[in-house]
């Protein structure tokens, strides 16, 4: 059995000359939950839509669980846009059965799977209210019902929480869990939030100029890239921080050292695993430490530290 259900080899999309996507090669497995970043321009979405069939590639080619994706049911797929696509003036559960039919889910099917839907994302006492009635949270998340009622194998999520409130935000992160967890599907997920992609995502795959940057857990990259963890120490005599300034600056795995507030920052990749050569090397020269915290590198970091900008930028 093919442990990737999705696999873009060597794909190339071209526009008069320009490479959009340039010789990509991505593998998303089963039952992942998949994060995609990049900044505005960077391919991302023209990568999307080649791995789900809405572009073909000028060359290479995806296979979908193994078979090219020409040939495949077009309904292995849901897709979510970041933008609205609802019908305002029929209800939801009018537009969920809809949306059902232009699948041909069977009548008894689609009525089970529509109830359970409106009621996993909180939507059931809005099943007969007019869609055009609908706050905006309701209307992403009814959105995101449309492109699941067909019981798609792989879910593609652009933005799901653009415009939502933190608690709107935080039943979709749980829904988005379940996808994977209880049901078993495969999630693409784009996102501008940092801390959306970081807790959602298995992986996660950075590419700018149509070229793939790096491919890893969020673990692996914020340990591995960008400026590191902040260690934060607080000296019992703080007359002895210029010595442990420059004992610390010596340190070969140390990225920096300041003294901020009279306590003393100190950067360094994977830092938690620094720290005992840290305590170490300060009990040795008898520098007594008070307090010690550690600040962790953030996915942002690494995103500024591959790319050098701004993910909306």
């Amino acid at each position: 059995m093919n442990d990737y259900i999705i696999d873009a080899q060597e794909i190339t999309k071209e526009y008069d000359g320009f490479k959009a996507v340039d010789g990509l090669n991505l593998q998303i497995k089963k039952g992942e939950v998949f994060g995609f970043l990049g900044p505005n321009g960077a391919g991302k979405t023209t990568s999307i839509s080649m791995m789900v069939g809405l572009l073909k590639p000028t060359s290479g080619q995806i296979l979908i669980d193994g078979v090219k994706i020409e040939k495949i049911d077009k309904g292995m797929i849901g897709i979510c846009p970041q933008e609205l696509v609802l019908w305002e003036h029929l209800t939801s559960l009018e537009s969920l059965k809809l949306m059902g039919d232009m699948y041909d889910v069977p009548g008894d099917v689609l009525k089970e799977r529509a109830h359970k839907l409106l009621e996993d994302l909180f939507l059931d006492e809005k099943a007969n209210t007019l869609v055009i009635n609908l706050s905006g949270g309701m209307k992403r998340r009814l959105n995101l019902a449309l492109a699941l009622i067909h019981s798609p194998e792989i879910v593609v999520l652009d933005e799901p929480s653009e415009g939502l409130d933190p608690q709107s935000r935080r039943v979709l992160w749980n829904f988005i869990n379940s996808l994977r967890d209880d049901e078993g599907k495969t999630v693409i997920l784009t996102t501008h939030l940092m801390d959306e992609a970081d807790k959602l995502s298995d992986r996660i795959a950075i590419i700018d100029h149509g070229k793939l940057l790096r491919l890893d857990t969020p673990e692996n990259l914020k340990k591995d890239i960008g400026e590191g963890d902040v260690v934060e120490i607080l000296l019992s005599n703080s007359e002895e921080n210029n010595d442990a300034l420059n004992i610390l600056k010596e340190m070969e795995e140390i990225e920096s050292v300041i003294e901020i507030n009279n306590k003393l920052d100190v950067r360094a990749l994977n830092a938690v695993s620094k720290l005992p050569s840290i305590m170490k090397n300060l009990e040795e020269e008898k520098i007594s430490i008070e307090d010690l915290s550690v600040r962790q590198n953030t996915l942002e970091d690494v995103f500024i530290e591959l790319t050098g900008t701004g993910l909306r930028e």
